[in-house]
């Protein structure tokens, strides 16, 4: 599974000689490129927190959805690629993240570098790296790569974008994302099976989301709702909520933001979701009994939220 020089760690399985070059599906080589480490307040609260969450972005992606908010670094020909790091430099970001307050690691679309980060973790953690780590992912992963994963992660942050293979073929290429994401979900809920807070509590009953304890251990699923799509929020919804009931929580996102790269793409890429789009999702999510949750509020859709991919925190 990790050799790369004939790569079939994702689902692509293209098979890339990745030690002799960025030839595969993800554009990355046989080492780590970062773009930025800093600490991001954008993220749910029970993951962000006052003080910030240590985000690590990583460049490429096996995935590469048409519509990405992080083109530049994930698939941009001639966007930003990122800073080549060692695995034990990025240990020693990972420390001082910590030191800097972050309330935790998070590790956003790493996976294509999974033999990298699995001893870059293992140094810091032997270095005493004592905060939660997020694993922040599409999703579209082998169950058997995540599997070894077991023991260094803390909080799975999975997107579960798509249900219907038509659609994540016309906006990821991958007619098989469902199968494969719902795969590797499961693996990510058996090795957390069971929300856990900073209270000691498994639940959130703050009024005030500010107030949230944050996570500890744990599996939250987003799902960003589509323009012109809630059909298909609705299955995702319904599987998640039939599969897991309250062993997980579902983020329901409203952030889709329309993207330059998406001009020439299907015109539904071209606006955002409207209230009524999302009202409704909400209300469906409602009528199942979901009540471990995360819903966004009016003022989400912007591009500032987007952080400068500059090395920051990397060089």
């Amino acid at each position: 599974m990790f050799d790369l020089s004939d790569c079939t760690l994702c689902p692509r399985e293209c098979h890339a000689d990745r030690a002799h070059g960025k030839t595969g599906f993800c554009r990355e080589g046989a080492s780590l490129h970062a773009a930025r480490a800093a600490k991001l307040y954008y993220e749910e609260p029970c993951i962000s927190g006052t003080k910030g969450s240590g985000a690590v972005f990583f460049t490429g992606c096996n995935l590469g959805c048409v519509f990405c908010q992080n083109y530049d670094i994930s698939l941009g020909e001639d966007g930003n690629h990122g800073v080549e790091i060692t695995p034990d430099r990025l240990a020693d970001i990972f420390l001082r993240l910590m030191e800097e307050g972050a309330g935790n690691i998070n590790l956003v679309t790493g996976s294509h570098f999974l033999p990298l980060l699995i001893p870059a973790l293992e140094t810091a953690k032997a270095r005493g790296l004592q905060i939660p780590v997020v694993y922040n992912t599409s999703s579209y992963e082998k169950a058997e790569a995540i599997r070894c994963l077991d023991g260094l992660i803390d909080i799975y942050l999975p997107d579960l974008k798509f249900f219907s293979p038509d659609l994540s073929r016309r906006y990821c290429g991958a007619a098989d994302y469902f199968e494969y994401a719902s795969s590797a979900i499961r693996e990510m809920v058996r090795q957390c099976p069971e929300p856990c807070f900073a209270d000691g509590s498994h639940s959130l009953d703050e009024k005030n989301d500010r107030d949230d304890p944050l996570m500890v251990r744990g599996v939250i699923v987003r799902h960003m709702v589509m323009p012109g799509h809630t059909e298909d929020s609705r299955k995702i919804l319904r599987y998640l909520y039939e599969t897991y009931h309250d062993r997980i929580f579902v983020s329901i996102m409203n952030q889709y933001t329309p993207m330059p790269q998406t001009k020439d793409q299907d015109p539904l890429l071209q606006r955002t979701v409207t209230k009524k789009e999302y009202d409704e999702v909400v209300d469906f999510a409602l009528s199942l009994g979901v009540e471990n949750g995360f819903l966004q509020e009016g003022g989400t859709v912007s591009k500032s939220f987007i952080p400068a991919f500059d090395g920051t925190g990397i060089l």
